[in-house]
């Protein structure tokens, strides 16, 4: 199994970080993307991707609930010198967010905009975070269409109409521990989706599915988001395992 967004830098993992990169060893997550938030957190992001290359690979961008006044164009100079540096396997999470904050709209969109232009420039993906603003998000997206313009939305909580219209702009849908909520509501129609529109992610720690909502996630716990696809889909672990994990090394290249 591939997590595509995990964040394993997170302060909640550094007492058991190593007993828990184990235990989504020994589950089968062979590996797993780190998306950036903002500059803060690069040097330790960056770290784990040293300490475990052939496991962690790190992202690099800025989150919109980062997005501020005062800092934000000095954050994406910093995205846009790590790009000049080295290869990434996507520019994220990047997008909108309007439920933590709905005054800073105009700076997350000129900032999500600025860092679609920097993905098409060096022909790599992006990873959207897209928090009650799936039509600003969807605006931005039509303005900006271009061939090389893809990647995925994290976290997908939309309904069937704006999956299709995702898939339609050329992007996969993160499928996390929501699907596994009952009020969550994906599961009631994600059997329409085909399974090569989809990767696997946790979020961790956020997010953790059934049985241990509300608690730490943790990229172990990926198995119980495939179990669910199992009864959505009606196919076998290793077959989602394989076409999710297919899709997803596609899509970072």
């Amino acid at each position: 199994m591939i997590d595509t967004h995990t964040h394993l830098y997170s302060e909640e993992f550094d007492e058991d970080f190593s007993e828990m990169l184990q235990r989504a060893l020994k589950k089968g997550v062979t590996e797993f993307y780190l998306p950036a938030i903002d500059s803060e957190s690069h040097e330790k992001m960056l770290q784990l991707e040293t300490d475990f290359p052939n496991q962690i690979f790190a992202m690099m961008g800025l989150h919109p609930c980062y997005v501020k006044p005062e800092t934000w164009e000095k954050e994406l100079e910093i995205v846009e010198n790590y790009l000049n540096q080295r290869s990434f396997p996507a520019i994220g999470e990047i997008g909108i967010d309007l439920y933590w904050d709905k005054t800073t709209l105009d700076i997350q969109i000129k900032a999500f905009e600025k860092q679609i232009d920097m993905a098409i420039r060096y022909d790599v993906p992006i990873v959207i975070h897209t928090r009650e603003s799936f039509d600003e998000t969807f605006e931005v997206l039509e303005r900006k269409k271009h061939p090389k313009l893809r990647g995925i939305f994290h976290c997908f909580s939309g309904n069937l109409e704006q999956a299709k219209h995702a898939i339609d702009l050329n992007f996969l849908l993160g499928i996390g521990g929501v699907v596994t909520f009952k009020n969550g509501k994906i599961d009631q129609f994600l059997h329409e989706i085909p399974l090569e529109e989809i990767v696997l992610e946790t979020d961790s720690p956020y997010l953790a599915p059934v049985p241990h909502r509300g608690k730490r996630n943790e990229s172990s716990y990926l198995d119980l988001v495939v179990g669910k696809l199992v009864d959505i889909y009606k196919k076998d672990f290793s077959e989602i395992d394989r076409i999710t994990s297919e899709n997803a090394k596609k899509i970072f290249n």
